[in-house]
């Protein structure tokens, strides 16, 4: 069983490397509709799902990473590729077209600034691998 460290992620819009990235999660969530009926004994339902996927990505602030962090924008459309393990044959990642819903700016005294940007898949999620 292969494990993974955190230091192996990155994230890309486009071809791009986001700088300074410091975390990402994302979630992919299938909607189902019951279709129970009187005569059934257990709840049923339709296979033919509604997916969805959202998430966020947290950076060091690097106002300077103008085709990475600046290229979040709040309510814009970014090619998004979230990479868990790398970016090495054959290792996995995931991509589609996703919508930045938010953008989060954390400045505490004493450490360093950061910023969030939270998003929702415009589409699909796409599983691929690295070339």
């Amino acid at each position: 069983m292969a494990n993974h460290h955190g230091s192996e992620g990155i994230v890309r819009i486009g071809a791009n490397n986001v700088g300074e990235v410091t975390g990402f999660s994302f979630t992919a969530t299938a909607e189902y509709a019951e279709d129970t009926t009187l005569a059934d004994t257990a709840k049923t339902y339709n296979v033919t799902a509604i997916t969805s996927w959202n998430g966020s990505v947290t950076a060091f602030w690097d106002e300077a990473d103008t085709n990475g962090q600046l290229a979040f924008v709040t309510g814009a459309n970014v090619d998004l590729k979230l990479y868990p393990e790398g970016v090495v044959n054959p290792d996995t990642y995931y991509y589609g077209n996703a919508l930045v819903t938010e953008i989060t700016r954390n400045v505490q005294r004493g450490a360093i600034t950061e910023i969030t940007f939270n998003f929702i898949g415009n589409g699909v999620l796409t599983t691929g691998t690295a070339a």
